[in-house]
């Protein structure tokens, strides 16, 4: 069945009351519209659907979010009563449509006789992931798009361990999710499940507990090891993330921090800031503004489900620096075992986990410290879904993270978290302003101490059917023209994950390694239409290490783009 046909169909099956019935009707002459629409049944990725909230078998509507949940309903009962009597956790985020599909979603799970918890609105992605352990549940979901933008929604799995859904579990939930129509899924009423007492709303106690874990991976307190009244400024970037960082920076004693207020509520249309990714800049402008008038030292932001977490520093000449991901994760390996270190808590067999993307400094980082550094392939289902094999193996994890501004400091939070992470640095800010240094300063010692290591990330984006398979043909190229040498540097060893590496899952990911030490990785995003590339290198000076990899990314980037 082509697009066209699966378009007709919807428009044969949907109630004509339907709002999305007069929104298909409005893109009836619309060929590329509805081909973009009904190409393909919206999958798992990375990190469950992620789709724009439209009508479609690609986008993230009613029906589509009622047959993923019937089929993960499905699955469930695979396991019997007793999975289904442990039941699922539901959050959402702010997003047009997350409440609506928050309620749907739950209500089809009580219907099929899975004990079902809700919370009265919004939560944070992390306090759904230290949920699902802390209920026991069999599984989770979240109803989020993540730092995606305005138009955009998801549904994210999460199953029994707290981790985002394995492979193999994906892969039973996608094989029950495929055999319904998303049409004959019972229409299920959320106030009568609610009142036969199938569903139960979490009421704030829950978010105390959660509150109380983040705060208990302290690595220093009290006034007289942190200087509580460093200068900071905190967005959320009009997400979810107001409640649950003001609660931990009250608890934690910080007397001068400051939200930015055109971003402290809640927003779908994120208006402040268009594109909501604190990864960007950009992101960050209304934060620098704030931060100037209040002579800031730290600034600090979340996405809209408070998951992912930057920061921004003030260096030596009074201007605010963006870091990225890795150089972030360089402070925070850092700092959390200098404090085990000098409490004397560094476990035997300490363990940090980070991708097979993430820059290799970190690694130098852990084992001057004797902790090794394992890596996995991209995402937290991966980076955290290592840490209860390696506690099998006597290890005693203690970190995990990724280039892409996530970060894991707890083995009982196992998704990304931007308040645990928010609480570490901003403890770290405190810590050695203390001692009369900036995290600047610091950051700028580690790259004495370790190397002079530059990072780079960018990456295309490429949307619809047309973007997909120019990224498709470019991985096609790369792969069949592996070079020799990048901008004047030889390469010494490639590595195609298409089919695994050692003990790493297969994955769409290549790697190079080059002569001088420098090395890159190209791969498609799971979660975005883009191709993202990862550049890095170490040299003598910080500013000869930008200058390489600025030449090795032009090269690259060169050779990627001749695609057509």
């Amino acid at each position: 069945m082509n697009a066209r046909d699966r378009y007709e169909e919807w428009l044969q099956k949907m109630d004509k009351d339907d709002p999305l019935y007069q929104e298909l009707l409005d893109i009836k002459y619309d060929d590329k519209e509805i081909e973009e629409r009904f190409y393909q049944n919206i999958t798992f990725g990375t990190a469950g659907l992620r789709g724009k909230v439209k009508a479609g078998t690609n986008c993230m509507n009613y029906y589509m979010v009622g047959r993923a949940t019937q089929g993960i309903a499905n699955y469930i009962k695979r396991f019997g009563s007793q999975a289904m009597e442990k039941g699922v956790v539901i959050a959402h985020d702010c997003r047009h449509m997350s409440r609506e599909f928050c309620l749907h979603t739950a209500a089809i799970l009580a219907h099929n006789g899975i004990k079902t918890y809700i919370f009265k609105d919004l939560r944070a992605t992390p306090e759904l992931a230290y949920m699902v352990g802390y209920l026991k549940t069999q599984a989770g979901i979240n109803i989020t798009a993540s730092h995606n933008p305005k138009d955009y929604n998801g549904y994210k799995a999460y199953w029994e361990d707290g981790c985002q859904v394995s492979s193999d579990v994906a892969d039973g939930m996608l094989e029950e999710i495929e055999k319904i129509d998303p049409f004959e899924v019972e229409e299920v009423d959320f106030a009568e499940e609610l009142s036969k007492g199938r569903i139960y709303i979490l009421d704030e106690s829950y978010d105390q507990a959660y509150i109380d874990h983040v705060i208990s991976l302290a690595i220093h307190k009290g006034e007289d090891e942190l200087d509580l009244d460093v200068p900071m400024v905190y967005t959320p970037l009009n997400g979810c993330g107001t409640m649950p960082f003001v609660a931990m920076m009250d608890e934690r004693g910080f007397r001068n921090y400051h939200l930015v207020p055109e971003q402290r509520d809640p927003d779908p249309d994120f208006t402040t800031v268009g594109y909501p990714n604190p990864e960007d800049p950009k992101a960050f402008k209304l934060a620098e503004e704030l931060g100037r008038r209040v002579d800031a030292e730290l600034l600090m932001a979340t996405d809209p489900d408070a998951d992912r977490f930057a920061i921004e520093l003030r260096n030596d000449q009074g201007e605010y620096v963006p870091l990225n991901g890795n150089q972030v994760g360089y402070l925070l390996v850092n700092y959390i075992l200098e404090g085990h270190k000098d409490a004397g808590t560094l476990p035997e067999k300490g363990a940090m986990v980070k991708s097979i993307v993430t820059s290799t400094m970190s690694t130098k980082i852990a084992r001057a410290y004797g902790v090794e550094m394992f890596e996995t392939l991209t995402g937290f289902k991966n980076i955290c879904g290592r840490m209860p094999s390696l506690e099998l193996d006597g290890y005693t994890p203690l970190f995990g993270y990724e280039e892409s501004v996530g970060y894991a400091a707890s083995p009982l939070i196992r998704d990304k978290d931007g308040i645990s992470a928010g609480m570490l640095v901003a403890e770290a800010a405190a810590y050695y302003r203390k001692q009369g240094k900036t995290l600047f300063n610091v950051l700028q010692e580690l790259y004495e101490k370790y190397g002079y290591y530059a990072e780079d990330e960018p990456n295309l984006v490429l949307e619809g059917i047309a973007g997909a398979n120019r990224i498709k043909r470019m991985m096609s190229y790369v792969r069949a023209n592996l070079p020799s040498e990048v901008a004047g540097i030889g390469v010494v060893k490639v590595i195609d994950y298409i089919d695994g590496y050692e003990d790493i899952p297969a994955s769409n990911v290549l790697r190079f390694f080059l002569e001088d030490g420098s090395w890159f990785a190209v791969r498609p995003s799971g979660t975005e239409p883009k191709i993202k590339f990862y550049f890095y290198t170490c040299q003598d000076s910080r500013e000869k290490a930008l200058e390489v990899n600025r030449k090795i990314r032009e090269d690259v980037m060169e050779m990627v783009n001749s695609v057509e």
